[in-house]
């Protein structure tokens, strides 16, 4: 048999390099033509996007599927609305109106639940998790704690043991858990201590890897960067948030939640951010 000369091994290499090109040309568009027809976690993977999000995972994957998302807003009194001039200028009422623009695949089947109460602490709150939290079956909480701890002389220690006992079971319930730190407002300021509590709140975040809406450091912002006076941020109580910062703190909000689904909602963070 004749010996084949050292030019056809380079041959062949050549032939295969084209056909790999050839395919790799042909990828994106098979890729694409067939989208429609692949759950749409394996779309994530074909096109090298990784998971949908590792913070909200249960949630992603209903906005991914294109099912409904329900929140439940649980808190005290900046989450009932205290301050507010109506329950529509409540934070989770904006909050529902700002991330139903910003998911329109979801044709308005966004719903949150408003299940805050003045004047409440941890123990107080955790007294109805199983009611108002985990029994009205939310994919998502959005938390808000720590304000009323430090006014009512809770232990911090036994804050942060009891908040993370509380994350834990609504996570084992199944649903995904975003945290919400303290305001800030004068009241606070002059409350020795109060600030570890937010400060609780953002190492809570940390450990069990929960989102926290930073409020505390956004309120500041907001009025260094000129957006509202302290005026129109608080309510004549000088404790609780006036329409305007209910508005800011809902956008806010819905940012965060975007930006937690990653790849299934991320396209639509300016929507939000824009209303």
């Amino acid at each position: 048999m004749p010996r084949l000369s050292p030019a056809f091994p380079r041959l062949g290499r050549l032939t295969r390099a084209a056909a790999l090109v050839a395919g790799l040309a042909v990828l994106p568009t098979a890729v694409l033509g067939y989208a429609n027809l692949l759950p749409d976690p394996f779309e994530f993977a074909l096109l090298g996007l990784g998971a949908p999000s590792a913070d909200l995972p249960n949630t992603a994957r209903r906005l991914a599927q294109g099912e409904s998302v329900r929140i439940v807003a649980f808190g005290s009194s900046s989450t009932e609305g205290v301050g507010a001039s109506s329950p529509a200028m409540t934070y989770p009422a904006r909050l529902e109106v700002a991330l139903r623009k910003a998911l329109p695949q979801l044709n308005g089947a966004v719903t949150v639940v408003n299940r805050g109460i003045g004047g409440e602490h941890v123990d107080d709150m955790l007294k109805r998790l199983d009611r108002d939290v985990i029994g009205a079956e939310p994919n998502l909480v959005i938390w808000q704690t720590g304000s009323n701890d430090p006014l009512r002389g809770v232990d911090l220690d036994h804050f942060r043991e009891a908040t993370i006992a509380a994350v834990r079971r609504i996570q084992e319930a199944g649903i995904d858990v975003v945290l919400m730190e303290p305001q800030w407002c004068p009241k606070l300021d002059d409350t020795p201590g109060a600030y570890r509590f937010r400060d609780a709140v953002r190492e809570i975040g940390e450990e069990l890897t929960v989102p926290v809406i930073r409020r505390s450091e956004l309120m500041q912002d907001w009025v260094a960067q000129a957006k509202l006076t302290r005026k129109q941020l608080f309510s004549a109580d000088g404790l609780h948030m006036a329409d305007a910062g209910y508005a800011l703190l809902a956008r806010a909000a819905a940012d965060e939640i975007l930006r937690d689904l990653g790849t299934a909602a991320a396209p639509k963070v300016a929507s939000a951010s824009a209303e």
